[in-house]
């Protein structure tokens, strides 16, 4: 796996973590880019639209647009997925501690 593999697979982790966190398994691009940034992930708007769509092509996510904004809601196997309960190539697996 390259580093830019690796980079990627973490990145549609947090953002499938973020969701799995939220009550209603939903959040909007401005809150995941910021939790891509607490996480050390410092992405543009593109970039993230790119993670989103990839994550839909998945079945992980859905993605709606909101005016111009993209809200992103799990799916029941991106909740499997950022629980570690499904291997998916190209999401990293959740650490346990």
């Amino acid at each position: 796996m390259s580093y830019s593999d690796a980079v990627s697979a973490d990145q549609r982790l947090v953002i499938l973590e973020a969701l799995e966190q939220d009550s209603g398994y939903s959040h909007n691009e401005h809150v995941l880019r910021s939790m891509l940034e607490a996480t050390g992930h410092h992405v543009s708007r593109d970039m993230l639209r790119s993670q989103l769509a990839w994550l839909e092509e998945q079945g992980l996510v859905t993605v709606a647009l909101v005016g111009e904004t993209r809200v992103a809601k799990l799916t029941g196997r991106g909740e499997d997925a950022a629980r570690g309960n499904a291997r998916i190539p190209g999401v990293a697996r959740p650490r346990l501690i």
